[in-house]
């Protein structure tokens, strides 16, 4: 979009300055009331000073969504402003909007990565992984080194049920970046979900011990953990975690594992369609179909 496309859009908000700048001028000179109106035109259209952009990034979610659309408004051909304005699109939760924004922009800056990232990222969070790996898979090409879109690619091919795909990824994530602690947990839940539990548990461990861990890190460690039968080392994980959820956690995953030691009771419950041993008799699956709600979840990148 033009710079006059830009001016456009702030016309009408100029509109009440204008009126009163014309009326205020009376019998002055023409000259005098056109610099009074492009006076006021340059100071609505003024970027923001680095003060208040510093405010606004400390400001409540809503806040900072209407900044940066003031801004993104002021000229949308700025990249910048456009993907604070998506970040803070989605941290309201719109993330239909910052694909819209996206998909208008992503035409003036085609060789952003950071761009296609923040792009995936809200088509991961509207649940549409294969658009989102695509735009991942972009991005990769065009910066190599950057570790946030092999991991996002990962963590979208994952969903498309392509793990080994997947776990190369994270691979190339991790030697871009080592210890990269999302990609370590991504990792090793993608390993649990193809029957790598050990695999799963030396990832998640690593993510655990990182300053850096969530609460969801040790969660799903303590899970992986328990899917093995190792419940007192899953109580150890996440000291923090109160009993009863512990202990909640502990039952459901004891009742996945009686009679059946499958990860597909787990893949279930968050939506992955497990494919069931075919020695499982038909009671044994309309079980474990349905399992109690584990207080913990599969990570997110």
């Amino acid at each position: 979009m033009s710079r006059a496309k830009a001016i456009a859009f702030a016309l009408p908000l100029l509109s009440a300055s204008l009126v009163a700048a014309c009326a205020s001028a009376g019998g002055a000179d023409k000259a005098e009331t056109e610099q009074a109106i492009e006076a006021a035109m340059a100071e609505e259209l003024a970027p923001a000073t680095p003060e208040e952009i510093e405010a606004a990034r400390r400001a409540d979610p809503l806040t900072k969504a209407n900044f940066w659309g003031k801004e993104f408004r002021k000229d949308p051909t700025k990249l910048d402003v456009t993907v604070e304005f998506m970040q803070a699109l989605r941290e309201i939760g719109s993330h239909e909007r910052a694909i819209e924004i996206g998909s208008k922009t992503l035409p003036i800056h085609p060789e952003s990565a950071e761009l296609h990232i923040v792009m995936a990222r809200a088509l991961m969070s509207e649940n549409r992984p294969a658009e989102a790996a695509d735009f991942y898979y972009r991005a990769a090409a065009i910066a190599p080194d950057n570790a946030d879109a092999y991991g996002g690619l990962g963590l979208a091919l994952d969903q498309m049920e392509r793990h080994e795909d997947a776990q190369a990824s994270y691979e190339q994530a991790l030697r871009i970046q080592p210890g990269r602690v999302s990609t370590l947990a991504n990792y090793g839940l993608s390993l649990a979900l193809t029957g790598n539990l050990n695999g799963a548990e030396a990832k998640l461990r690593a993510a655990a011990s990182s300053p850096d861990a969530t609460a969801r890190v040790r969660q799903n460690l303590a899970l992986v953990l328990g899917l093995q039968g190792k419940f007192d080392e899953a109580r150890q994980v996440d000291p923090a975690a109160p009993d009863a959820t512990v202990e909640q956690n502990m039952q459901t995953l004891k009742s996945m594992l009686s009679p059946l030691r499958d990860y597909g009771a787990l893949r279930e419950e968050d939506g992955g369609g497990a494919a069931w041993p075919e020695d499982v008799d038909a009671p044994a699956q309309e079980e474990a179909a349905s399992p109690p709600k584990l207080r913990g979840s599969l990570g997110g990148d």
